[in-house]
């Protein structure tokens, strides 16, 4: 069910589509009949209570757990209008976990490298084509060299993971899955285990990579980057995204007719602030929405209506104009 009816952006403006996903585990429903549509170049934060599935959408919309209901859509320039049925891992996904995925045995370049060296060509081509092979190479290690110059890791390059500090390491992982150029780039609580000091960088380096999008949308261009990201913290889940997704369990499911509670589903979907990379951080400039998410998504009393406050494709027709930089779009108090 779409709440927001024509709201919905046109086709071609579109990265990903959930259409009534539902997935669970024997017995046990996690999610239930989740409707989402993700614009491309939009950098979505998704937030919930322990348990409601956050991570389980971010496995079904990589491939590895691929949902028990509905059907999850990739759009691409090779798909068009129609995408293509998310149905197993790709490579137009990338994902970036809170435990580092680096080999141990790998600089931070040959990490960054080693992802494209494997997936553009075969056992076959490099023993055959040998010249051809090897000017590839040279190509891949360049850009795994521009990638980390772009996490800022110019100076790391030679590093091994056992040298770098938690924050490099993660910065590390994020060039592995940019470097690859997915359609959509996944963040399951990529910065829970740092400190505060190196997660506040790491934010930072987001709204760089949201900057670029501006950039590349105002020169008429592609936007680089789409992502996801999945985090316990409200006020980084509002201060580096420009839209905010509520997953939850808590909700007037009753209302709906069900028995029992059918697992969690979209209970808040808003714009949120875009933020300056060069600003220093404001958290007080959207205390309202913070309690508002707090209140419909964690501590709902009593639970409300689930489509009540999805209303993210209502806010931007009603505001077509409204600046992408603007630093409250859509104030609360």
């Amino acid at each position: 069910m779409n709440p927001e009816g024509d709201a919905s952006p046109a086709a071609g403006d579109i990265a990903l589509e959930c259409r009534g996903v539902g997935h669970g585990f024997g017995a046990k429903t996690v999610l239930f009949d989740v409707n989402l549509k993700l614009r491309r170049g939009q950098f979505l934060s998704m937030v919930g209570p322990s348990g409601c599935g956050k991570s389980t959408l971010l496995r079904a919309i990589v491939g590895t757990h691929p949902p028990r209901a509905g059907e999850l859509r990739l759009f691409s320039t090779e798909t068009g209008d129609q995408g293509k049925v998310i149905d197993g891992p790709g490579r137009d996904r990338g994902i970036v976990y809170q435990q580092y995925s680096l080999f141990p045995f790998l600089t931070a370049r040959q990490n960054v490298a080693i992802g494209p060296m494997l997936d553009q060509t075969s056992l076959a081509f490099r023993c055959l084509r040998r010249l051809r092979w090897r000017r590839l190479r040279r190509d891949q290690w360049r850009a795994a060299g521009d990638m980390l110059e772009k996490v800022k890791l110019g100076d790391a390059m030679d590093l091994y993971p056992h040298e770098m500090s938690g924050g490099m390491r993660q910065r590390v992982a994020l060039a592995q899955a940019m470097i690859m150029k997915p359609e959509i780039i996944l963040l399951d609580e990529p910065f829970g285990a740092l400190d505060e000091a190196t997660r506040e960088d790491l934010q930072h380096m987001l709204l760089n990579l949201y900057e670029e999008n501006q950039k590349a949308v105002r020169q008429g261009l592609r936007p680089p980057y789409t992502l996801i990201i999945v985090t316990h913290e409200l006020n980084e889940a509002i201060y580096v995204g420009d839209r905010l997704v509520g997953l939850s369990q808590l909700w007037d499911w009753r209302k709906e007719g069900h028995a029992e509670a059918p697992g969690a589903t979209v209970v808040y979907d808003k714009p949120t602030p875009v933020f300056d990379s060069k600003a220093a951080r404001n958290f007080e400039r959207f205390t309202a929405q913070r309690e508002e998410i707090r209140r419909v998504v964690f501590e709902p009393d009593p639970p409300c209506d689930r489509h009540q406050h999805v209303v993210y494709w209502r806010e931007c027709r009603t505001r077509p104009n409204a600046p992408q930089t603007d630093p409250d779009p859509h104030p609360l108090a």
